[in-house]
């Protein structure tokens, strides 16, 4: 069954219901159904089944159908984030090979592929006659969300049909979605969020509702506008919920209409958990819990009874029939289940032998409370999670090594009361060489929530016994206000 079947019924269903909204632009079921057809035969008639197409767009209505579109063909979708430098999205294009690359007017100057590029609006003229979206074998690949890799460089991780429809349907039976319910999505169609915003929500006859990009940076502007537009359910990350406790003004926006908050993709701090827990008292809050390669494999739902400023709070209970087993000798989490990755997707193909053993490493320590729920107690590797972001300090690292200034760096992770964790980098430079010589490329290289958002200028980095980089005596410099033969600089990201 096509991921997109959902949709379908939906458009006969509840055609009138509005299914998109973006600002002073809606969409009902009926018109969506239609208008993701002219994409969908495009391709079709290109011979497009089974290939992958890149989306460059915001997320939106005009991506949404976009995706739409290229799943009724038959096809995969790649989203990419517009807002990545120039080199990385060219890198992750030329490594992914996807036949397409979409966006809106003219191709932009930055793709090297020029010949793959095509205007969404030209494609939107295309006769629609196909009707019924493109049968999918369940293994079939659905999508591939670019990660940050630990080998130094993007991978891709490729999902099937039948790991996206299972989290999706597990979402919406869980969470009670229906047709009365408003879904705010704020998140970007590269992160795995967007899979509850774009399939649980449509495949039940919700309505999802974009919200403006500028809102995050006001939170009293967002809760007027979760408020204004009566939403009921909103998945998003901890960092951004804790910047709504806090600044939010919710004493004066009770979000009456809001029933349910989902949140992933990092550790929700438990005072601001309490906090706005406390001021939405009607508000069921969950916890979910899972990598990319899993969409989500726990879940908690909260308890305030339980809630301990002392304590972080547990990752619950297997999500989505999923089986769970801790290694006993390193305490990693092992998941097998309907939601796993089909595996890699690396220079235009799929690398399945990640997954062939059926379990999943999720590379994250867990143990078991009292109560048989999972808890989480960080990364066996050195993984962070910055803003919801995956991030591989590797990547970051070899992005900086090839600047001309830096003859070594190591980057590890800092604690952030806002992010939960943000990268931060030791560099020993070139003779000659200085912060300034390097801080500006290195802007144009990697995404914003890549940035390091320190710097230290060592003379030669701490190193081991057996010569490897000494981590921990690193956490202890950045630790230290004016750390010793350092220059120290905080970057204002």
């Amino acid at each position: 069954m096509n991921l997109i079947s959902g949709l379908y019924t939906q458009s006969q269903l509840s055609a009138q219901q509005i299914a998109l909204t973006e600002e002073d632009r809606q969409l009902n079921y009926e018109q969506f159904s239609l208008a993701i057809r002219p994409i969908a035969a495009y391709l079709h008639k290109q011979g497009c089944s089974g290939q992958c197409i890149a989306v460059v767009m915001d997320r939106g209505i005009d991506a949404a159908l976009t995706i739409y579109g290229i799943l009724f063909a038959g096809a995969c979708y790649l989203p990419l984030d517009i807002k990545n430098p120039a080199g990385r999205l060219n890198y992750i294009i030329n490594d992914a090979q996807p036949r397409y690359v979409i966006g809106h007017g003219a191709c932009p100057s930055w793709l090297e592929s020029q010949e793959k590029w095509l205007d969404l609006h030209q494609l939107q003229d295309e006769p629609a006659v196909t009707t019924r979206p493109a049968d999918a074998n369940p293994e079939d690949l659905a999508a591939i969300l670019y990660t940050s890799g630990s080998t130094g460089v993007p991978k891709g991780v490729a999902l099937s049909h039948r790991a996206m429809l299972n989290f999706a349907r597990w979402a919406s039976k869980t969470f009670n979605i229906d047709a009365k319910d408003r879904i705010a999505s704020l998140a970007p169609f590269h992160f795995d969020l967007s899979v509850f915003d774009l399939f649980s929500s449509l495949s039940s006859g919700a309505s999802v509702h974009f919200m403006p990009a500028s809102l995050p940076l006001t939170p009293n502007k967002l809760t007027a506008w979760l408020s204004e537009f009566a939403i009921t359910c909103w998945y998003t990350v901890p960092s951004l919920l804790s910047f709504i406790a806090l600044k939010g003004a919710l004493a004066t926006k009770p979000l009456s209409s809001l029933k349910t908050i989902l949140f992933a993709g990092e550790v929700f701090p438990t005072p601001h958990l309490i906090r706005l827990s406390g001021q939405l008292p009607a508000v069921n809050f969950f916890n979910l819990y899972g990598p990319t390669e899993t969409n989500v494999c726990c879940y908690w739902h909260v308890d305030r009874t339980r809630l301990n400023p002392d304590q972080a709070i547990p990752i619950g209970v297997a999500a989505c029939n999923a089986l769970l087993k801790i290694d006993e000798e390193t305490g990693e989490l092992l998941v097998q289940g309907q939601n796993n990755f089909s595996g890699y997707w690396q220079k235009g193909r799929l690398d399945s032998s990640p997954v062939k053993n059926g379990w999943y490493g999720t590379g994250d320590k867990i143990s078991r409370n009292e109560q048989g729920e999972y808890c989480y107690h960080g990364r066996l590797d050195r993984m962070l999670k910055c803003s919801g972001y995956r991030v591989e300090p590797a990547e970051i690292e070899a992005v900086i090594n090839q600047l001309p200034a830096i003859e070594n760096c190591a980057v590890l992770g800092i604690t952030d009361p806002a992010s939960g964790q943000r990268p931060a980098a030791a560099v020993v430079l070139k003779e000659g060489g200085s912060l300034a010589d390097f801080i500006k490329p290195l802007r144009e290289k990697l995404p914003a929530y890549m940035q390091p958002a320190r710097f230290i200028v060592l003379k030669a980095l701490p190193a081991l016994s057996n010569g490897k980089t000494d981590y921990q005596a690193l956490q202890i410099l950045f630790k230290t206000d004016k750390p010793d033969s350092a220059e120290n600089l905080e970057q204002g990201f």
